[in-house]
């Protein structure tokens, strides 16, 4: 897998464990949701600079981020995680 490859999957993977769409993580970063979509798809790439962005804004390291989609989901802090309804009725002792 590639750099590049390792970059799209991470940040896809980060989208997913914390709900955000492509529009919210552009509005964090202060670009458009088509620059978002343009880097995540193939057709632009992921500068060191976004690189930089995007982990600081999901409180990760930048070398956690280009390790792959594994490690960047692992490094998320658990705050930044989405919660489904099922795990916060798990959580709050509830049904299991």
């Amino acid at each position: 897998m590639s750099l590049d490859d390792r970059v799209r999957s991470a940040v896809a993977a980060l989208l997913h464990a914390t709900g955000e769409t492509q529009t919210e993580l552009a509005a964090a970063l202060g670009v458009s949701q088509a620059q978002v979509s343009r880097r995540q798809s193939g057709t632009a790439v992921w500068s060191l600079a976004d690189c930089d962005a995007v982990a600081a804004h999901y409180g990760i390291d930048v070398l956690d981020l280009v390790a792959g989609p594994t490690r960047a989901s692992e490094a998320l802090p658990p705050g930044r995680r989405r919660t489904t309804s099922r795990s916060a009725v798990v959580q709050e002792g509830g049904a299991r």
